[in-house]
């Protein structure tokens, strides 16, 4: 049974403490947003996947109870920052499967200020879900004082330039463009357009990533409601449903640990592998997408997902986005949202609000970010840890 996403919603994503709300207000808002965009009540919805990592047990319940009593099931979800997408699977895994015709996926998250740390549990790193892959970072390239994310990430883009002659004006490229989509995103959280130049010389979080080509901690929510060919028959959608042709999820394998690379541990063989499992199962592939929301928590995982992704070879990433391929007027548009660089990355809500993007996008509804004649996109979540999920969409008719 095919599923579709019937209705989407978001809030506007935030600096942490800069507005007065809790997680339960920003699910409230993004799942109201996405059933009234699908047209129906909540009183449809059979299953809710939440998703989220910094609340506790059963906040999923909090969430959705402020959108209704109904008594259906409520489901917990927490993938590190593939979390959104993971909820998303989930549904679409209920309706294919015949579970149900109707279902909620939503993502919240509610954060701090600051970088998020290494994941350790009460300061103990060794019982740190991701010290195996943080291992593999600090044998190589020792342990320096800078946020951990931003190290292991930064020394991907260490060894990318070191093999391939990748440039800091090349990693930067990303940032500028992703910046520049933005200013035309209400959604996101930074609307400052900057070039090259200036995110070159803004503060160093690790070498060689910038301040601006790393995605900031947020507040914000997502939601989507995914829906089956039979409940599109009994309820016509408010708006165009738009199909999900495929989705695979992915995890780590040896191949991530193997290498001793830290291009490997954070994931690029997880989303080369979930993007192949994609093309396979829908008969498409790379040259049939028109835009793309990609996990770009920095600057170099975006060059990484390119290659990922198929859309060109190892090491030719950074001349792809520096030769205009993946913005307006290129290939491909990459992150017409801004992507998590300046959209914001409130992780439970960050692969649903990708969906969102993509879905407003194929229904020709994405305003002065529009991509023309978009009619296939595809959205990639990686969350350290590790999982990778790709989704392939497609307009309807």
């Amino acid at each position: 049974m095919k599923a579709y996403v019937a209705g989407v919603g978001m809030t506007r994503f935030e600096k942490p403490e800069t507005r007065d709300w809790q997680y339960w207000d920003m699910a409230r808002e993004a799942g109201s947003a996405a059933l009234a965009d699908a047209g129906i009540t909540y009183a449809k919805v059979e299953q809710v996947p939440v998703g989220y990592c910094f609340q506790p047990s059963t906040a999923g319940q909090r969430a959705a109870y402020e959108l209704g009593l109904t008594g259906v099931p409520v489901y917990n979800v927490n993938n590190n920052c593939a979390t959104g997408s993971s909820a998303l699977m989930l549904a679409r895994q209920f309706v294919e499967g015949g579970g149900a015709d109707c279902v909620l996926a939503l993502g919240f998250e509610k954060m701090k200020r600051g970088a998020l740390g290494g994941g350790a549990d009460g300061g103990d790193f060794s019982t740190s879900p991701v010290a195996r892959h943080y291992g593999v970072m600090a044998a190589r390239h020792g342990f320096e004082m800078s946020p951990p994310t931003a190290q292991i990430f930064g020394d991907a883009a260490r060894e990318h330039m070191e093999k391939y002659g990748t440039t800091e004006a090349q990693l930067a490229a990303v940032g500028a463009k992703n910046h520049r989509h933005s200013a035309n995103n209400p959604y996101a959280q930074f609307q400052d357009v900057y070039g090259v130049d200036e995110i070159l010389a803004a503060r160093v979080v690790h070498r060689p990533l910038t301040k601006l080509q790393c995605s900031p901690t947020s507040d914000g929510a997502a939601a989507a409601v995914v829906v089956s060919e039979r409940f599109l028959e009994r309820h016509e959608p408010a708006r165009q449903a738009v199909e999900i042709v495929a989705q695979a999820m992915t995890t780590d394998t040896e191949e991530s640990f193997a290498s001793g690379s830290c291009v490997d541990v954070v994931g690029q063989p997880m989303s080369r592998e979930a993007a192949r499992q994609v093309y396979e199962r829908s008969g498409l592939g790379i040259d049939d997408v028109d835009v793309v929301e990609l996990h770009d928590c920095f600057s170099i995982n975006e060059l990484l997902t390119y290659e990922a992704l198929g859309m060109c070879e190892e090491g030719e990433s950074g001349e792809l986005v520096e030769s205009g391929a993946t913005t307006y007027g290129g290939r491909w548009v990459v992150n017409p949202s801004g992507g998590l660089i300046s959209k914001g990355h409130p992780l439970g809500a960050t692969g649903i609000a990708q969906v969102a993007e993509l879905v407003w996008q194929l229904r020709g509804e994405a305003g002065p970010r529009q991509v023309p004649g978009a009619r296939v996109g595809l959205a990639h979540n990686i969350g350290l840890g590790g999982a990778a999920v790709v989704t392939l969409l497609r307009a309807a008719g």
